[in-house]
């Protein structure tokens, strides 16, 4: 063994030495109290993250321009959502596909936010494609929304349900 192994190896032990010794003077009460600090600090630092979330938002997406896209199923639809892809104005802005807890929570009366983004004052068309299965047959199914856009964010639903014949609906709400 070299000089240098020999030191390095005797720090080693007199760190772990001193270590163990500090360990043994800290009492149940302090590991407690440091405990509990953790956990203010962990508090804290998600509602920052939170605040900071929020901010971004703000930022990114004015309310004089912001559009935001939610799809909710109708109690009575009775079908599988495979995917679904979003245009606005001709140009792609979103695209989703569907996991089966995801799928389920639509079912139970979820709503989710597809997307939001900036567009300015005027009308808009929004397009919609959705692949999905209903008694056993895939099938896609388009529609078309003109939406204007004024100062105020803007809210769309896309609320998807199932016609008494069995082809898919596209409702939609702002």
């Amino acid at each position: 063994m070299s000089r240098f192994q020999k030191i390095v190896m005797i720090a080693t032990l007199l760190w772990s030495w001193t270590a163990v010794s500090m360990a043994d003077g800290v009492s149940k009460e302090q590991i407690k109290g440091l405990d509990e600090q953790v956990q203010d600090i962990k508090k804290d630092v998600l509602g920052i993250s939170a605040e900071l979330t929020q901010l971004e938002e703000k930022l990114i997406y004015p309310s004089n321009t912001q559009v935001s896209v939610f799809v909710s199923l109708a109690k009575s639809a009775k079908f599988q959502l495979y995917s679904m892809n979003i245009k606005i104005d001709g140009k792609y802005a979103s695209h989703h596909i569907y996991t089966y807890k995801e799928l389920e929570a639509l079912q139970s009366g979820g709503v989710q936010r597809l997307y939001t983004g900036n567009v300015r004052a005027g009308d808009h068309i929004l397009d919609i494609t959705l692949i999905g299965k209903s008694d056993g047959k895939d099938f896609p199914q388009n529609a078309s929304h003109i939406f204007t856009k004024s100062v105020e964010p803007k809210l769309i639903e896309i609320t998807l349900g199932e016609a008494s014949s069995g082809s898919q609906l596209i409702g939609f709400n702002d």
